[in-house]
């Protein structure tokens, strides 16, 4: 006998109902910034993601591939993390999967991103900082 609900399993068009003990699936990741035109287009570049949605105002920008939405959210009193010195912690970050480090770094640093000083395991993981200053990871390491 399973237990359903620790199924995680999905139906190819991810429904919600396909598992019976899921609430839900995973819609999107927000991120806050005082420019989500100016970050959409970073992220939509670095990650080859499409709008998908745009406010009227523009204060929300929705970019996805058809999977998991990445949003970008204005917040006027948005706080740059300062990650990792004290201050204002990371939150937040994303992993992305690359072939080649090097070659994801030069091409994430030509659209605006800036390697962080930080780098604990460089041969594995490079910490770059997106525009609005979180940190965001490129990384040979996959779940699979």
């Amino acid at each position: 006998m399973t237990d359903d609900s620790t199924d995680t399993s999905t139906d190819p068009a991810g429904s919600a109902q396909a598992a019976p003990g899921r609430v839900g699936v995973l819609a999107s990741i927000s991120l806050d910034c005082t420019d989500p035109a100016r970050l959409a287009e970073f992220y939509g570049r670095l990650l080859g993601l499409a709008r998908v949605f745009t406010s009227p105002d523009g204060g929300v920008v929705a970019l996805s591939d058809g999977g998991v939405a990445l949003t970008l959210m204005r917040t006027d009193d948005h706080v740059r993390p300062t990650w990792p010195q004290p201050g204002q912690q990371q939150q937040m970050h994303l992993d992305v999967s690359v072939v080649d480090l090097d070659d994801a770094v030069a091409r994430a640093v030509a659209l605006g991103a800036v390697e962080a000083g930080h780098q604990a395991a460089a041969d594995r993981w490079r910490v770059l900082l997106d525009p609005a200053g979180h940190p965001f990871c490129l990384t040979t390491v996959t779940g699979g």
